[in-house]
Order: structure tokens, then sequence, then C-alpha cells
């Protein structure tokens, strides 16, 4: 019999080897993780190698790329150093830059533990109440459209959900419509049209010479557009920019947007949260719906509520009759079934708690003025900060024009880079800051890192 000499040198602790021998069979050994690797003699007692290596058939999916505002997060928490600030994400922090539950919140909480309420299944459009109580305050119980019955309101998971659910509907009942996009926008605005399949192109928003409205190039996309386009508009505090159009400006959008048969799409992400007003920060929408304009919004409370992870928001369509209203409704149901079959409870009864009881309303409109005006604070304080350490003359005004909890400092992508390497201020590559996540004494700090970046860094 001839001998057999095997070197495992270049076989792993974790293999496992199988030798196959004319004259004795198979014998195992070790365990194998990724290949199957075995070794047979040849009649004049020669060893041969055979591995047989297990692919999987998702190898040719690649790594998708980071987030751009959640990935800030994660860079974020990775770094260790005591300077770090995270203006990337836009959610409410306190004066300690910590997260921040709402007393009315835990308040409306309290009250569904006390009543013992069960978690049954919502219907496909959600909760009822919350449907009344949202299309309410984002028009007002006295608006005809609300007499009227002409809003279909469907329940969405928040803002992002909402505007995904609109998207398929006008995929399906408008195929080949064009959504009209700010440039710049919320990040997320893209995906979703483009998973939905709706085609979109980009109208001027952003004028980086004055850090403020291009009202003239956005009129002349708006008016350029394939007629009966979708165009998407943020209600109040323009994400990123901070950056809102006028009244009479507005008024000039809703006039050119009829002219052109095109339908308004609205965002509304930060109703009273803005400026501490549901009505001022809801006055765009009621505009277009007094010119009995058919239109959509999209609604979320995670921000005026601070009710992040609830994922509570909805999708509202103003139609010309309650009949139609109907019909429409029907149909964002049908599209949602299949989508996420019907919206998590918890979060609509805290809205549908607060907003139904005149107490716990006024109480929340007050944590509303307070959070807006914790804002407003630190936005001033920054603005005198660059004025007082900047002697270049550069005009910082824009920081006071701006409006939410966004600045957009007009920063490049390098000099944001220099922000978050040098400096440790963690934002998006665009120039975004949110001053919700920055306080009064941190303003000083930002103010040198912004000052730097701009005038050191091309």
């Amino acid at each position: 019999m001839a001998s057999t000499m095997l070197s495992l040198a270049s076989v792993s602790p974790s293999s496992s080897i199988s030798i196959h021998d004319t004259h004795k069979g198979k014998i195992k050994l070790g365990s194998l993780e990724r290949s199957n690797l075995f070794l047979k003699t040849e009649p004049v007692g020669r060893v041969s190698m055979v591995a047989a290596v297990n692919t999987s058939r998702f190898d040719g999916v690649t790594m998708a790329p980071p987030d751009p505002i959640l990935g800030v997060s994660e860079a974020f928490k990775a770094s260790t150093n005591e300077k770090k600030l995270n203006l990337g994400v836009g959610a409410y922090r306190t004066e300690e830059l910590q997260p921040y539950v709402l007393t009315v919140v835990k308040k409306a909480e309290n009250l569904m533990l006390q009543r013992g309420e069960n978690k049954e299944y919502l219907p496909i459009e959600g909760l009822a109440a919350f449907n009344q109580a949202t299309a309410e305050l984002l028009f007002g119980a006295d608006n005809p459209v609300i007499k009227e019955q002409r809003v279909a309101t469907v329940q969405g998971l928040s803002g992002t959900g909402s505007l995904r659910l609109a998207a398929a509907f006008i995929e399906r009942y408008f195929p080949g419509a064009k959504a009209l996009i700010s440039s710049p926008t919320w990040g997320n605005h893209k995906n979703i049209f483009n998973d939905a399949g709706v085609p979109w192109s980009e109208y001027r928003y952003y004028d980086p010479k004055t850090v403020g409205l291009d009202f003239e190039g956005m009129i002349a996309d708006i008016k350029a557009a394939p007629e009966g386009s979708f165009v998407l508009l943020h209600g109040c505090a323009h994400n990123p920019t901070g950056i809102d159009p006028t009244p009479d400006q507005w008024e000039k959008i809703a006039d050119v947007i009829q002219e052109k048969n095109h339908i308004p799409f609205f965002d509304v992400a930060y109703q009273g949260f803005a400026s501490g007003s549901l009505d001022a920060d809801a006055a765009s929408v009621r505009l277009f719906a007094a010119r009995g304009m058919e239109l959509l919004v999209a609604q979320s409370y995670s921000k005026n509520l601070g009710l992040y992870a609830e994922r509570i928001g909805a999708i509202n369509v103003v139609l010309t009759s309650s009949d139609t209203a109907v019909r429409v409704k029907s149909q964002l149901k049908r599209l949602a079934r299949p989508m996420y079959s019907n919206p998590p409870i918890h979060g609509a009864k805290i809205v549908a708690n607060i907003v139904g009881d005149p107490t716990l309303f006024s109480e929340w409109k007050a944590e509303m003025e307070m959070m807006a005006g914790r804002i407003k604070n630190v936005r001033q304080k920054l603005f005198d900060s660059l004025c007082a350490k900047d002697k270049s003359g550069k005009d910082w005004s824009f920081i006071l024009k701006q409006i939410g909890m966004f600045s957009f400092t007009g920063l490049n992508k390098t000099q944001t880079e220099n922000m978050t390497n040098k400096w440790h201020v963690f934002m998006t590559k665009d120039g975004r800051i949110s001053l919700a996540g920055l306080n009064l004494a941190k303003c000083e700090y930002l103010s040198d890192a912004i000052i730097d970046s701009y005038h050191n860094v091309s």
C-alpha cells in the first residue's frame, strides 16, 4: 500500500478535510466553514486536493453607501473628542443637548394606561380620531374642505411613509407624470420618487450668492415643467435651507401652478415647530386650499410632538367633491394594504388624546413655543457670535432670515470636511446644520469653526 504524506499548513483550523483513499475509503478531519476540501489518493499513491467553494447567489449584492444624514450620527458616536457636536440629524435637543420627551406626551400616555386600551389592529386608513384631528390641525376645523368632507386622509408611517404612499398613488393613477423637487431638498425625497417609479426633475430654489431664495429661477422652472406636474413644496421651514417664500411669493407660486395646471404636493414636517404657531406654519397650505385647488399634503408629528420613533403622520388629498375624496381614499387604502397592512396605534392615540383635550392641547402649544423659542435663541446667539468674531465684513444676516431647526451655512463639501476633521462638528456635506443640536454654550465654538472653514478652506 502506498504511503500518503499530507501537509495541513495551508488549511485553516476551522476547515473540514475529507480524504478519499482507494483502499480505506473516506476519512473526515476537522470542521469546515466556507468550502468542502477533498484529498484523494491515486493508484500510485499521489494525493490530489479538490476544493468545492460554496458561493452565495447573493454575491452580486453590493454594499450600499451610508445614508448622508443618519451616517453623520454614526460618525459622531464613533468620535471620542470631548468638543464634538452632532448637527446632522434633525432631532430636538434640550439646552443640555439631551433628547426631550414632551410633558404633554407623557400625560397622554398615562391616560392610555389608565383606560387600559388594547392593541388591536387599526383599520387600513388608521385611527379615525387621529385622521379627523390631523386634517383639522392642517386646514382649520372651520375650513370648507373639512366641512364639505373633501379631504381624503389616511394615517401613514410618519412623513416618509406618507410621501411614499402618495408617490405610489401618483405612479398608478398619473402614469408618466413628473414630480418637481426643489434644489436642494431633503435627501429622501429623491429616493422616495425613484423607488415609486415617478420621474422627477429639480426646480431652482437656493441662491448661493445671497444664501437666499432664487425666486425668479423657481418660477421659471415651474412654468417650464410639463403641464400637470406634481410640484413638491415645503409647507414651512424648508429642509435643508431654512429659507421660506414670503406670503406674496406664495401667492405668485400658486398663480403659476394654477396657470400650468400643476398639482401642488406639500411636505409639512414642522407645523407649529417652525414659528411656534400651528396656524402660521399651515398658512401656505391653506392659501392653496382656499383657491379651490386639488392638492396633496404629507404630515409628520416627529418634530412638533417629538414622536420620532412612533412613526406617526398622514397623507391628505384635497379634492373638488366628497365623492371623489371617498374614491381616492379607497385607492390609498388599497395601496397601503400590501405595503404595511395598517399603521401603528400608539402614536395615533397620543395625537388624538392631545388634540381632543382642550387642556392638553393648550399645554402642547406652550411646549411647541418653548422648543421653537430655544432654537430661535440659539440662532440669534450664533449670528451674534459670528458678527463679533468675523472681522472680514461678511454678511451673516441670512442666519436670522432662515427659519426652523436648520440653517444652511453656505459651506461647501471641503469646508464641511474641515468642520468635522478639525473641529469635530458633524454635519451633512451640503452645509446644513441642525440648530436643534446646538446650545447657547457651544455657539462661540461653532462660530470659530465656521469662520475658520469659510475663510481658510477653499
